[in-house]
């Protein structure tokens, strides 16, 4: 069986692999400083659960990763992946100036894939983004293992940035 052949399990990364508590404190702040919030990217720390998650599933499907990160973002979360023996897969992330809410972003592009590819399952700790995945018929798991943050709830939904 080919890559194109196998089913895809689709991972976000903020707070469902890479725990972000150490940098929401720049969404905690006015005016919120975005900069400062990806830089510190890097610094995350993996999250077991959903990293094992990951290794799991790639033994049945292709993983690839959709997140809400900006474009500019990419070789960060490239080489963070990749330090955390993470499978390699392809990464969807937002065009720089999209700011529109995660839950449509995520959305338009599972609807995507799917066209193409069986979705096996959607890894999202957004519960906007897990409910609108379930009503358009995807198989979800709600990644419930990092500290939540209603800063980061408000930017995913209000602002469009990740």
């Amino acid at each position: 069986m080919t890559d194109n052949d196998r089913p895809l399990a689709v991972f976000d990364l903020d707070n469902t692999l890479a725990d972000t508590a150490h940098r929401q404190r720049f969404l905690e702040r006015a005016p919120r400083d975005w900069d400062a919030f990806f830089a510190a990217a890097p610094q995350d720390p993996p999250l077991a659960e959903g990293v094992a998650l990951a290794r799991e599933s790639a033994e049945e499907c292709e993983v690839v990763y959709l997140t809400g990160r900006p474009e500019r973002c990419r070789r960060d979360t490239v080489d963070w992946l990749a330090a955390q023996g993470l499978p390699e897969g392809r990464i969807w992330m937002r065009r720089n100036n999209d700011r529109r809410p995660a839950r449509r972003t995520k959305l338009e592009i599972l609807r995507d894939l799917a066209r193409t590819r069986e979705i096996r399952v959607l890894v999202d700790d957004d519960e906007l983004v897990c409910e609108d995945a379930e009503r358009a018929g995807f198989t979800v798991v709600r990644a419930r293992w990092a500290a939540t943050s209603a800063a980061l709830k408000v930017a995913q939904e209000r602002e469009g940035r990740t």
